[in-house]
């Protein structure tokens, strides 16, 4: 069987498939037990299944696990630890941005991406940042609150 090796999480990993057009989120969620990641869609629509590829966020759903091998993938589950979750993952409890908690996994990953590459996002630019996270809940206003608060204090 053909098999992928990936980094996931800082470690190296291989996931055995026959199809190597099966999406990252299915090695990911079913070989490697990962399951921050959600299946939405599948279309790469909501931002449910994002992931981080080599620092970008990624549709999973989307992206085939043979186009992966090599690559570094990130999920919210390398990301921080309920005990000592990442700054942006804090902000999103401090702020209770999660409701339902479906989408919560893409706009967290989509926010870690935004901030490493523009650590001061105004308002406007993370709503960019985000707009193709879909939340049913409503709880945008709250998404935003914790992407300032996890870039820190303004005017610092």
């Amino acid at each position: 069987m053909p098999s992928y090796p990936l980094t996931v999480n800082g470690t190296p990993r291989t996931v055995e498939s026959w199809d190597a057009d099966m999406p990252l989120l299915y090695a990911l969620r079913n070989a490697l037990g990962l399951h921050a990641a959600k299946y939405g869609c599948g279309l790469g629509q909501c931002g449910a299944c994002t992931v981080l590829v080599d620092g970008q966020p990624v549709r999973s759903c989307l992206l085939k696990v043979s186009a992966a091998a090599g690559r570094h993938i990130t999920t919210a589950e390398g990301l921080g630890s309920p005990e000592k979750p990442h700054p942006v993952q804090a902000a999103f409890i401090a702020e209770q941005a999660a409701q339902c908690g479906y989408c919560t996994n893409g706009m967290v990953m989509g926010c870690v991406a935004l901030l490493a590459a523009t650590p001061r996002p105004t308002r406007e630019q993370a709503q960019a940042a985000l707009a193709g996270n879909l939340c049913r809940c409503g709880s945008h206003d709250r998404v935003l609150k914790a992407v300032e608060r996890a870039s820190g204090p303004r005017g610092a």
